[in-house]
């Protein structure tokens, strides 16, 4: 299962809002969504968040992790 962080990273660079980080990564609100709402996950480009990461400053760990099955 995967597991997204991106509202911890949003919440530490002072971003409030999706459309502020919209114009920050210059990414679709659709593409924020998934990972915001963690719903398909499975479905993100890696492209998105290699953007992402470049706009957090932080390593792809950091913005989304795999979280074994029990």
């Amino acid at each position: 299962m995967l597991k997204s962080n991106l509202r911890v990273l949003m919440a530490e660079h002072r971003i409030d809002d999706i459309t502020e980080l919209m114009e920050k990564s210059g990414l679709s609100r659709n593409s924020i969504n998934k990972l915001y709402r963690e719903t398909h996950l499975e479905t993100i480009k890696l492209e998105t968040l290699f953007k992402l990461c470049d706009t957090f400053q932080c390593k792809l760990s950091e913005l989304i992790e795999y979280v074994p099955e029990e």
